[in-house]
């Protein structure tokens, strides 16, 4: 394709520098007025004296998770792994400050490479979000089942920033910000000594159960009350199937409720964070336990073999921090094989597969860059914005399939192998 072949890619050999200085007292006279306007409380556990280098693997929410964890590893610095679409118009800022690029959900050999480099020679911190996306509705994601492996070969004390309140005050789907305070655990998980004795699946055990957390479980223990009169619109983004009829794609949210436009059933998202049906029982007590429910139906589907999204995409190509390529039109289908991406691009015939096994998640965005909602897929050397055309769709689903779909597999595998 002519619009890329020539494009330079993002150079991901350039090795990791050292935070400049003249940027640290900037970056937090940026966060630390943000995280005190929320009354942050860091509860630290095992982690006094602690010195660089260390591994902190954080729980992403939103964009206030940066400050926090600013605020968090105060006074050392860090080197951050950020996503290709974090560097667009600002690579040289996001490089000084200690960025490195990812890909996400690839394989990406020189990102070891990088890591030893911040650990061993600069030896500073080493900040990683697993998780890869912020969260849909508040609760942790899946986790990458190579991070014990990494762990394992790091060598290095493995920390756990896990937080609070940053999903509730700007979720996803509704970034207003609603002022809520916040909170953050931050745990020595693991010593070298520890992680050099265990295996790498008694690892991964101990960073998922670190990780978990449920925002809408701990505004009500925490007895949070969130009074923006808007609080539940765009929730429908993430709750696309409704509990009552099972119609999937025919949710709509607004104020603080969320209705169901085939049934006509509805909900409120309470001031405390939990749901109340307006008539009749209630299906969920909180929307987590509501994506939870959407989890489980796709899942069935997969186990039958009937999982199935297809639609046509408008395809925009990210091959370096310079900005988006529009490319044009394609077909995009997602079903028990993984992803098919066809098209015809500069006269030129495209397609991109991605088999269920190579991805164990896969990153959605909401409403994005005034184009829609959009999932999108990378290579090592591009990443490509998807956006479905049609109207009976959810790019959660696609998520969620994503996910199970990978786990169906890895059983496969796993009884093959026994």
């Amino acid at each position: 394709m002519k619009k890329t072949r020539t494009t330079e890619r993002f150079d991901m050999n350039i090795k990791p520098v050292r935070q400049w200085s003249i940027l640290r007292p900037i970056t937090w006279a940026a966060s630390f007025p943000a995280v005190w306007k929320y009354g942050l409380k860091i509860n630290k556990n095992g982690v006094k004296g602690l010195k660089p280098p260390y591994l902190l693997l954080c729980t992403h929410m939103a964009f206030l998770d940066f400050m926090v964890t600013t605020a968090a590893i105060f006074p050392h610095r860090a080197n951050y792994v950020i996503a290709i679409d974090g560097f667009i118009g600002r690579e040289w800022l996001l490089r000084a400050v200690g960025g490195i690029c990812k890909r996400k959900f690839t394989n990406d050999i020189k990102l070891i490479k990088h890591i030893n480099h911040v650990l061993n020679v600069h030896k500073d911190v080493l900040v990683m979000y697993p998780e890869a996306r912020y969260s849909l509705i508040g609760t942790n994601a899946v986790l990458p089942a190579s991070l014990g492996k990494l762990v394992k070969m790091l060598k290095v004390p493995v920390v756990v920033l896990r937080m609070h309140g940053n999903y509730l005050n700007s979720p996803v789907w509704n970034l207003k910000k609603r002022h809520n305070r916040i909170e953050a655990d931050m745990t020595l998980l693991l010593t070298p000594e520890q992680a050099a004795d265990l295996p790498v699946d008694d690892i991964n055990a101990k960073i998922n159960e670190a990780f978990y957390y449920d925002e809408y479980e701990w505004q009500r223990q925490s007895n949070i009350r969130i009074t923006y009169k808007d609080n539940a619109k765009g929730i429908h983004k993430v709750l696309y199937k409704c509990p009552s009829c099972m119609t999937e794609y025919r949710m709509t949210s607004y104020g603080t409720t969320i209705e169901c436009t085939h049934c006509g059933k509805k909900w409120e998202l309470t001031e405390y964070g939990e749901l109340k049906a307006h008539d009749g029982i209630t299906e969920f007590s909180r929307p987590s336990l509501w994506y939870e429910f959407e989890r489980e139906e796709v899942r069935k589907e997969i186990e039958a073999g009937t999982y199935f999204f297809e639609d046509e995409v408008i395809v925009d190509s990210l091959p370096n921090s310079r900005g988006f390529i529009r490319l044009g039109k394609g077909m995009l289908r997602h079903d028990m094989n993984g992803f098919t991406l066809k098209g015809t691009f500069d006269g030129e015939q495209f397609e991109l597969r991605k088999e269920p096994l190579t991805m164990y998640s896969c990153h959605i965005e909401f409403d994005y860059n005034k184009t829609g909602d959009c999932i999108d897929l990378s290579t090592l050397s591009d990443t490509y914005y998807l956006y479905p055309r049609g109207q009976s769709f959810s790019v959660t689903k696609i998520a969620l399939a994503t996910e199970e779909l990978y786990k169906f597999y890895m059983q496969k595998q796993l009884g093959k192998n026994k």
